[in-house]
């Protein structure tokens, strides 16, 4: 029956109960009629059910894991899964919402792209806070879910999970949202989803498929060419105009976001040729390591700000000079490079380079070199001396989250990766704790997911097995997931929780309590005992009250290797707002 008739008002009741029953009957057999396309040569190409064709499409890319919560409408992609053997596996979750988190931190930790399948309508709602976070975090995870059964589509019947207009919801929140309609487009349709997925400013994708789909059968064509979408040429024209602002600047500093990740080693290349700090706030920590002379935080970049004539933003929305900062020093220019033209219409630069960031910084250090560029003396001096006095201020002013993260620090090894969560010390953890190398401090960026970081440290521990992943969190944003202790215990997946526990919504309490004279409301909790509670889902725990004892839990938790959870008992946090929202001077 084609789609269509759904629409003309021919479609009688009559045959309305005819075709469900071969629905009916198509999803307990998991048989169909005679294959599309017979008597016309497709007979030579394989025939797969709609579920198969998926899993080939993610096999076609590489793909061994789907983080998954099956239910009825996606039953036979998850029996496709199964029968696809040790090749691909399921890691499955207590929640929606963390099946699309655990991919998130996958592909936040790798730069691979990831994929994850829950139901459709409540499951795809209950997913939509990660999806949002792979948005905003310009991050390729694909969306696997289902839909009411072909016969259903778009009547608002009211068949089991069914939302109205379910592909316009998801495209709020995607790149790209289709529906499979037929096996034999699978495959190429989940080529599609990668390129798009991983074309320019990369983002995820989501594909819905009926329910009857999964189970039918048809023949199934290659995918074809699907290689990925030719970035926009560097122009060598606004190449030589950021040139000649470099040349003619003497104190430059350079922002750096995720999109400049994969050009981590040409950015230091270009900070050491014009001894300029490289500043990275969240998505970008790590792309000049913070133990180089010349990597900074947003605070110890912002005692040099008042004398930077040039700002350079590279993979970078520019967040924190253009409104964090909230002013711009008197003739201050600014170049940026990025591949997403809207972003030269939402932070105006002097030079705007449209390109993808490792060959345009490449383009960037020749046309520096042919322009030139004199160093200012004692500059390399100058920034060391600011760092200093920032690290100075934050040691005495921001304790004791400052004195947390140094322990963390001193126990984590270099290539150790850190989650955070909304949460005091997470907080702390953007401004001030050392992060070495790319993709080892993962946060939720600009959207600040609480109850975010927990699962996502999961799906980071699936992606590395062998290194150590740590949970920064506190008392109100881990319950938001607590019921996944469970799938920590089930999968032996390692991660080192940290609740940080002041039995409040602690910023929130806060900010009532001085912004409301005394008055708040919501935000003071009564938690459980979160030792006991963890240890009665078979995961290790201890608490502690001082940074000395947690260093030491520490310790024994990444020593141990099994999932484990620490409770850290604070109060009396300060707040480090004043230092991300600095006061102009």
């Amino acid at each position: 029956m084609k789609t269509a008739e759904l629409f003309n008002g021919e479609f009688s009741q009559t045959k309305w109960s005819t075709e469900m029953d071969r629905v009916v009957e198509r999803a307990a057999s998991g048989s169909s009629s005679k294959a599309e396309g017979a008597g016309t040569g497709a007979e030579t190409l394989p025939v797969m059910t709609g579920g198969d064709a998926l899993v080939a499409g993610l096999r076609d890319h590489g793909v061994d894991t789907v983080f998954g919560l099956p239910g009825a409408q996606t039953y036979g992609l998850f029996d496709a899964i199964h029968r696809a053997g040790p090749e691909m596996k399921v890691v499955g979750a207590r929640h929606e919402q963390t099946c699309g988190y655990m991919a998130y931190g996958y592909t936040r930790s790798t730069g691979r792209p990831s994929v994850f399948s829950v139901v459709p309508g409540p499951g795809v709602l209950n997913a939509s806070a990660a999806m949002l976070t792979a948005f905003s975090g310009n991050e390729p995870v694909l969306l696997l879910t289902g839909q009411v059964p072909t016969a259903f589509l778009d009547l608002g019947r009211g068949h089991l999970h069914e939302m109205p207009d379910q592909l316009g919801t998801l495209r709020t929140l995607v790149k790209s949202a289709e529906r499979v309609e037929t096996p034999g487009t699978a495959r190429s349709q989940v080529a599609q989803a990668f390129q798009k997925m991983l074309s320019g400013r990369r983002g995820p994708a989501a594909l819905e498929m009926p329910w009857d789909v999964f189970t039918a059968r048809s023949p199934v064509a290659d995918p074809g060419d699907t290689s990925l979408l030719p970035s926009p040429p560097v122009d060598s024209n606004q190449i030589d105009r950021a040139a000649t602002l470099i040349a003619n600047s003497r104190r430059p500093m350079i922002f750096v976001g995720s999109g400049a990740i994969g050009a981590a080693d040409a950015v230091r290349e270009l900070a050491e040729m014009l001894d300029a700090p490289v500043v990275s706030f969240r998505s970008g920590r790590g792309v000049l390591s913070d133990d180089h002379p010349l990597g900074l935080t947003i605070v110890q970049a912002y005692e040099l700000w008042d004398k930077t004539d040039l700002a350079i933003g590279i993979g970078t929305r520019m967040e924190v000079p253009g409104w964090r900062w909230g002013y711009r020093p008197p003739e201050q220019k600014s170049v940026r490079i990025d591949i997403d033209p809207a972003e030269m219409r939402r932070t105006v630069p002097d030079v705007s380079v449209i390109a993808d960031a490792r060959p345009a910084v490449e383009s960037l250090i020749a046309a520096v070199g042919r322009h030139g560029f004199m160093r200012t003396a004692g500059r390399r001096q100058e920034i060391g001396d600011a760092a200093g006095r920032a690290m100075q201020t934050l040691e005495r002013e921001l304790q004791p989250q400052m004195s947390y993260l140094q322990a963390l620090r001193e126990v984590l090894p270099r290539d150790g990766i850190v989650t955070d969560e909304l949460c005091q010390v997470g907080y702390g953890a953007w401004i001030a704790f050392p992060v070495y190398q790319p993709r080892t401090f993962i946060s939720s960026g600009y959207q600040g997911n609480l109850g975010s970081g927990f699962p996502t440290a999961l799906g980071v521990k699936v992606a590395h097995p062998d290194r150590p992943v740590v949970a920064l969190t506190g008392d109100g944003g881990f319950m938001f997931a607590v019921q996944e202790l469970a799938t920590a215990a089930q999968y032996r997946l390692g991660v080192v929780t940290v609740v940080f526990n002041n039995n409040a919504f602690g910023n929130v309490l806060r900010d009532q309590v001085q912004q409301f004279e005394g008055r708040d409301i919501g935000s003071r909790l009564v938690n459980p005992d979160f030792v006991r509670l963890a240890e009665s889902f078979g995961v290790a725990a201890e608490r502690v009250a001082n940074p000395e004892a947690f260093k030491r839990a520490l310790e024994r938790a990444l020593a141990d290797g099994g999932p484990r959870l620490i409770e850290v008992r604070v109060e009396n946090e300060p707040s480090p707002w004043g230092f991300i929202h600095p006061k102009r001077p």
